[in-house]
């Protein structure tokens, strides 16, 4: 695995950018607005990084991640994605994407709708519940003490090992929530959201976390 396709480069695109060339990959960068719009983040992270579009970060990547807005899924390249596996970072924040029925009542989560969408892809949640700027600022090497956990869920075990494998690099303990269904658990509003955590505090928040019509 050798190229990361960033399909967005907003707060967190641009984070986890920094991140991969940090641990020797490469990365294609894209957005909405077209790879000439990136020139700048490209010159910043230096050789290992080129913008395109998101169908050519798609094309490249070895492994994905999806960082837009919900409005944005349907135009997420299908078929370049189909049998990689995906980050989806994403959460569903009603005052930016509107409001979602099948997400207003619950029946579906973010990352079940990317799953969607990318049928035959591997989607993984992973990086929702972190600020953007703490991607870098609380890394620490494996086995530190107090060491900050991410949450990752998904459908397919090889595709969460791999997602792990890249947290861990990253700086990261992992805790792994279950099946895709439940990376509802540290969305927005729940304890686990955005504050720091050991991966056994980190299991504990999510556990206790509740759905929107509980709270």
């Amino acid at each position: 695995m050798t190229t990361i396709g960033l399909i967005g480069s907003g707060h967190i695109g641009s984070q986890l950018s920094r991140v991969a060339i940090a641990q020797g990959y490469d990365v294609v960068l894209s957005n909405s607005r077209g790879p000439e719009t990136l020139s700048e983040l490209v010159a910043e992270l230096g050789p290992q990084a080129r913008a395109g579009t998101p169908k050519e970060a798609a094309e490249a990547a070895d492994l994905a991640v999806v960082t837009t807005p919900l409005a944005a899924i349907p135009t997420i390249p299908v078929e370049p994605l189909a049998g990689k596996v995906v980050i989806d970072t994403n959460n569903y924040y009603p005052q930016r994407d509107g409001q979602i029925p099948e997400l207003d009542d619950e029946s579906t989560t973010v990352s079940e709708v990317l799953q969607r969408h990318l049928p035959d892809s591997k989607v993984v949640k992973a990086f929702n519940h972190i600020a953007w700027m703490h991607i870098l600022e609380d890394a620490k090497p494996s086995g530190t003490e107090g060491r900050r956990a991410l949450a990752i869920a998904g459908d397919d075990a090889e595709a969460k090992e791999t997602v792990a494998a890249f947290i861990d690099r990253a700086g990261f303990d992992v805790v792994d929530l279950g099946p895709l269904s439940e990376g509802w658990r540290t969305q927005r509003d729940t304890p686990a959201y955005v504050a720091p955590f050991t991966a056994e505090e980190l299991a504990a928040k999510a556990a206790e976390a509740k759905r929107y019509r509980d709270m």
